[in-house]
């Protein structure tokens, strides 16, 4: 039976069964001198920060969303007053409660107009100002300026190392046990990207029917994935002699039935970061930092098919012990229809390399030079930035 994996790099086929659940692809740690940690979350397939955290607050929201859209009279958490975590995100309201948990909207990166996931995941790991400028990941980029980087190495749980860790400094491979199947939006996207191929879609179609027999056998879906098991192994790691590590979720590709299909990936986010915080007990969870941040937001307007479609402004998060969370951070633009970029999407006011910026400068001493020269070139950073008070 096999297996098609969506790569920003390509397609890589293996000898498992397919499965309609969201996928946790590499996990990449490295060792690094003190007591700080730094996880990153890379959600692919864009994340709609529009619908994790709603502004309902907002006049027209409701509007542009008649059937996504939510208000705390049908379920939506509300944060503030103005807006509301989706109620899939129920687990994560005790970290908020704690100021372990903070989220940031209207943030990008500098990838504008062409909406592609595997363009738009290489600048985010990547962490340039174009696509393909830069060759290799900021975090491996930063683990050259972290003092004593020489007595670093990175582990990545997979069989290859993604973007956001390639680079020149060491990274070991390390694949997971865990029978992680491929997730709903990765498998419709390969089969809208793929249906005029004939010998693609006869291997589908074989795929799909052995996926569909092994399911009927476990019908319960699970068939051995453990979602939490790679977010564990980070946290068992971080444990030792290991300060940085990264993973990505899948899932969040929502064309279609988005209200249904937005609830599994957000529970899994949601576990991830609990996991986490569980295995890291209180005195490293004290002094942690995660950032979940995804290539691009989805557009203000929900489609005809019930979903969202690849847009700009999208949401980051933030969470852990280390940070002043329980607020949302950022600029928020509005969403009016003269306020939104192209008159579709979330309008950008921030670039979410500062945030990453920001969680480097003060969990490692980073220097902001080295941040904007080495780190995220062409990025503007400094000591006043609003996300070191988080």
């Amino acid at each position: 039976m096999t297996e098609f994996l969506l790569s920003r790099r390509g397609f890589l086929a293996s000898a498992c069964c397919l499965a309609a659940a969201p996928v946790f692809t590499p996990v990449t740690f490295a060792a690094m001198p003190g007591d700080n940690r730094f996880v990153t979350i890379v959600l692919r397939g864009a994340m709609d920060g529009l619908d994790l955290v709603q502004p309902y607050g907002d006049p027209g929201f409701a509007a542009f969303r008649p059937t996504l859209a939510l208000t705390p009279d049908n379920g939506l958490i509300d944060l503030d007053g103005h807006f509301g975590l989706n109620p899939a995100g129920a687990d994560l309201l005790p970290l908020w409660k704690s100021k372990e948990l903070a989220f940031v909207h209207a943030v990008s990166t500098p990838y504008r107009g062409q909406r592609s996931h595997f363009d738009g995941q290489d600048m985010l790991e990547s962490g340039g100002e174009h696509v393909a400028e830069e060759k290799t990941g900021w975090l491996n980029r930063a683990l050259a300026v972290i003092p004593r980087s020489d007595a670093r190495k990175a582990i990545d749980v997979n069989t290859s190392t993604e973007l956001i860790l390639s680079g020149p400094n060491n990274v070991d491979v390390w694949a997971s046990d865990s029978n992680l199947g491929t997730a709903k939006d990765e498998m419709q996207f390969l089969m809208r990207l793929y249906a005029g191929d004939p010998a693609f879609a006869k291997a589908m179609e074989e795929a799909t029917r052995a996926n569909g027999a092994a399911m009927i056998a476990e019908p319960d879906g699970k068939r051995g994935e453990k979602i939490a098991d790679v977010a564990a192994l980070a946290g068992n790691m971080l444990k030792g002699d290991y300060r940085i590590a990264s993973f990505s979720i899948t899932g969040w590709d929502t064309h279609v039935g988005q209200a249904a299909q937005f609830k599994r990936p957000v529970q899994d986010l949601a576990e991830a970061i609990n996991t986490l915080k569980t295995t890291l007990g209180a005195d490293i969870w004290s002094k942690t930092v995660v950032l979940a941040m995804t290539e691009f937001g989805r557009t203000v307007r929900q489609n005809g098919s019930g979903g969202t479609d690849h847009g700009t402004g999208g949401c980051a998060l933030l969470a852990g012990g280390a940070i002043n969370g329980g607020c949302i951070l950022g600029k928020w633009p509005g969403i009016g229809d003269a306020q939104l970029l192209d008159d579709r999407d979330l309008m950008p006011t921030a670039d979410v390399r500062e945030i990453a910026a920001a969680m480097l400068y003060r969990q490692f001493d980073v220097t902001a030079e080295d941040l904007t020269a080495k780190i995220f070139p062409g990025l503007s950073f400094d000591k006043g930035s609003q996300f070191l008070r988080a």
